[in-house]
């Protein structure tokens, strides 16, 4: 049986160090394997962390200590879905923190170069497939924000915005 998984590769040697703060502050998450590269790998030193093996919100990720030449980017994001504002707000404040970036409509980056989107599931709901006058509303409403806020969406969605 064939499965999938992404397989980031981090610059600066950072995946184990990633790999073990998404273990340490995301519910569901572990490092599963860290392999050290052998001799004759161009770009790692023997014996350093080359692949970590680790589980982000219960998916399971391959992270590849890839040098300076290879960067993430937002073509790549994880999308971690929450149920309240206070997991936007925690969330979000953790991986925008010590050099992360906020971007727009619940993205950020992390100071490992990862792409997240700190999704509340009341975002799926409030939206829905676009197609009603509140769905739009909230829609629009979420397209005005970095990190989403629920009430706004809600009351977007309800017309009072």
């Amino acid at each position: 049986m064939a499965t999938a998984r992404p397989h980031l590769w981090f610059g600066n040697n950072q995946a184990g160090q990633a790999a073990r703060f998404y273990a340490e502050h995301i519910p569901d998450s572990s490092v599963t394997s860290v392999l050290t590269a052998p001799a004759g790998v161009p770009g790692a030193e023997a014996g350093s962390e080359f692949i970590v093996e680790f589980v982000v919100a219960g998916l399971p990720v391959i992270g590849l200590n890839a040098g300076p030449h290879f960067r993430l980017d937002e073509a790549f994001s994880i999308y971690l879905s929450v149920d309240t504002q206070e997991e936007v707000d925690r969330y979000w404040d953790l991986l925008t923190s010590d050099g992360g970036e906020p971007s727009a409509c619940g993205w950020c980056k992390d100071r490992f170069g990862v792409s997240w989107q700190v999704i509340p599931k009341q975002l799926e709901e409030l939206c829905g497939d676009y197609t009603t006058e509140a769905n739009q509303r909230a829609m629009n409403a979420m397209l005005q924000m970095g990190k989403i806020d629920i009430a706004t969406l809600e009351r977007a969605h309800r017309g009072e915005v």
